[in-house]
């Protein structure tokens, strides 16, 4: 593989064909995080905190009235609090994968500069050996 030219910012790569090797343009990855952002999101956070109300009820119904409670208070109870624990990872994951997007252009192209700005054109005198040393 060798690298002839720069490809043109925002281009996304630097293919002669004028094809990238991405599987996504950049306005495509900025589409996807704003889809996280404006529709994913909200509907997990609010998916997530559906069961709140209910399941305070249940806790409440089976708890300790008389000083005996159900073992099913506590059992919920703490299933719903293994369920917020998810679902907050879940929330972390999708803002992580949606600062990825957003920042994935740019890592890309600083690449491809730093890669180019490493290679150096061949030099007519590379195919001359070394003086020999005495």
């Amino acid at each position: 593989m060798r690298l002839n030219h720069l490809a043109d910012p925002g281009s996304g790569g630097g293919s002669s064909s004028g094809q990238s090797g991405l599987t996504s343009t950049p306005a495509e990855k900025q589409a996807a995080a704003h889809a996280i952002e404006h529709d994913i999101e909200p509907g997990t956070q609010k998916a997530g905190a559906m069961t709140d109300h209910e399941t305070g009820a249940v806790v409440k119904a089976f708890g300790a009235k008389d000083g005996h409670g159900w073992l099913t208070s506590g059992a919920v109870q703490k299933a719903h609090k293994t369920w917020g624990e998810q679902v907050q990872d879940l929330m972390n994951l999708l803002s992580a994968d949606k600062g990825a997007l957003r920042a994935a252009n740019t890592t890309l192209q600083g690449t491809d500069v730093d890669v180019a700005a490493g290679v150096r054109e061949p030099s007519v005198l590379d195919q001359y050996s070394q003086p020999p040393q005495n």
